[in-house]
């Protein structure tokens, strides 16, 4: 397997330590699963509540180069924190069949697996919201006294020790000529022109363009205005602007401004059963399509790919929205019952009990850490007999930091993730059944947990589940060869649905729809 390793701190008490023990992590956790890795993509300061990350949306953009098979992540809080968009993140890897692999999490890649990471997913994006909150609040509390809460600074203004602003003489200076220039009716490329003419600079050290100066002009901290979210002080500034001059500076621009401009951004649509529909007449993958009618209108619907691509299957287009709505009904329906959901959660917790008694990897670092302090010992007894080189002192260096690692490593074994308990596994799935299932992101999140694998065909839809067993890869075969008949697989000890169901000892499948 090819790989990359995504990495990311935020600005939350975190360095670039953070990211070289992350790098560490991954690298190790390649070389144990024989993955080569081919590129690292690192975001420096970047919150995890949103991908509006450069160097991951590169990764996302580099996965449709098929140049690697799986994204590996220190921790799911790594890859984000919001569950909305891990999951069409996810998605997005999964159409170029690239998966994510945690270091730390040990998810294995089995049904129970989906379900204990979804868990820590929520868990991760409910870490955030607390944070956020608590960030919120102390924020809160400085814009009440008129205080520095973390935003930029206009140019002009300065910090003191107190997080209070005053006003900073050399830079008020550019920012006095900036609004007499523009009152005495100079247009902004004519001001642009006397400010580097006279050296000035930004804030930032760059040149002034028109959009730095319409900040300038526009912001009523210059009066003196406080303002953070719904609080605001009129005095709360110091005062570097006469308001006279501001408005009538504010006139001249409202004057000056050009019609609205309309800006359109089109809203891809999301095909959410992408990667799990197969057609059931040849059995390729079916994908997402649009066409427009005679009136202008856009519709949507899933094709099957050999249909498309001049295969001959037959296979008719079926709507979108007629065949996600079915399945997403049909799932919480079937799937999000009493009984099975008590079965799910027993399986999660038995999974993690199992997961934990796993102590190979500490007894290894264990291992590791005895021979280093007898390699140690052994150099501090040569130094003590009076063999002291360069070579000595830079081995026993390395030794000792190796030493620290492993000990770090040992701690961080003997501190087991705590085990998601069976009443949160059963609220976290009993969540799903007051679901809206008109809410986007409640179906994405329904598809991606329990789906295995949808069949589409001419007259039926058949689901599978995911479910456990030594191979649950369903397969159009797999189903065809296997008789209808009532009731669920025989060890599953779950009662049989309400609906027709295929008897397979790997999957539950269900004839759920006749077209």
């Amino acid at each position: 397997m090819q790989g990359v390793i995504y990495a990311r701190y935020s600005s939350h008490n975190q360095t670039e330590q953070s990211i070289e023990g992350q790098l560490r992590e991954c690298s190790r956790f390649a070389a144990d699963n024989n993955i080569g890795i081919v590129n690292h993509y690192i975001d420096r300061a970047k919150t995890g509540t949103n991908d509006n990350r450069a160097e991951f949306q590169k990764m996302l953009r580099d996965s449709d180069k098929k140049q690697f098979d799986t994204v590996i992540v220190w921790k799911i809080d790594r890859f984000g924190r919001n569950r909305e968009e891990i999951a069409i993140n996810k998605v997005k890897l999964r159409k170029n069949n690239v998966r994510v692999m945690y270091a730390q999490e040990n998810i294995p890649d089995s049904p129970e697996g989906i379900i204990v990471e979804s868990c820590l997913e929520g868990f991760a994006e409910y870490y955030s919201k607390v944070l956020s909150q608590n960030i919120m609040r102390g924020m809160q509390t400085a814009a009440l006294k008129g205080h520095y809460t973390g935003a930029g600074v206009a140019l002009g203004y300065g910090i003191a020790e107190d997080k209070s602003f005053y006003v900073k003489d050399a830079d008020a200076v550019i920012v006095k000529n900036i609004f007499d220039m523009y009152d005495s009716g100079k247009t902004q490329a004519e001001i642009i022109r006397e400010l580097k003419k006279s050296g000035y600079k930004t804030q930032k050290g760059c040149d002034f363009n028109s959009s730095a100066i319409t900040r300038i002009i526009k912001n009523r901290k210059y009066i003196g205005e406080y303002r953070w979210h719904d609080i605001f002080i009129e005095d709360g500034m110091p005062q570097i602007i006469d308001k006279e001059i501001f408005e009538r500076c504010q006139g001249r621009m409202e004057r000056n401004k050009s019609g609205p401009q309309k800006k359109y951004r089109e809203n891809s649509e999301n095909f959410m059963l992408t990667g799990k529909l197969y057609c059931g007449l040849c059995g390729d993958g079916m994908c997402g399509d649009s066409g427009t009618g005679k009136k202008g209108y856009t519709y949507y619907y899933y094709t099957c790919s050999g249909k498309k691509h001049l295969k001959g299957c037959k296979k008719k287009s079926v709507p979108k929205d007629f065949l996600e709505k079915s399945v997403i009904a049909t799932t919480i329906s079937i799937v999000l019952q009493d009984n099975v959901i008590d079965y799910i959660a027993k399986r999660a917790v038995e999974l993690q009990k199992k997961e934990r008694a796993d102590k190979s990897e500490l007894n290894y670092h264990k291992n590791q850490l005895q021979e280093t302090k007898t390699a140690i010992n052994n150099i501090m007894k040569a130094m003590e007999q009076g063999i002291i080189t360069s070579t000595t002192k830079d081995r026993l260096l390395e030794l000792e930091a190796a030493k620290r690692e492993l000990e770090t490593n040992i701690a961080m074994d003997e501190m087991a993730r705590p085990l998601i308990g069976y009443d949160h596994i059963v609220y976290f799935l009993e969540s799903f059944k007051n679901g809206d299932i008109e809410d986007k992101v409640y179906c994405q999140k329904i598809i991606d947990v329990f789906v295995n694998a949808i069949y589409l065909y001419e007259d039926k839809i058949t689901i599978t589940y995911n479910y456990s067993g030594d191979n649950n890869k369903i397969t159009k075969k797999l189903i065809e060869e296997t008789s209808d008949s009532a009731g669920l697989c025989s060890d599953s000890g779950v009662p049989s649905p309400p609906s027709k169901a295929i008897k397979c000892k790997n999957f539950m499948a269900f004839c759920v729809k006749q077209l």
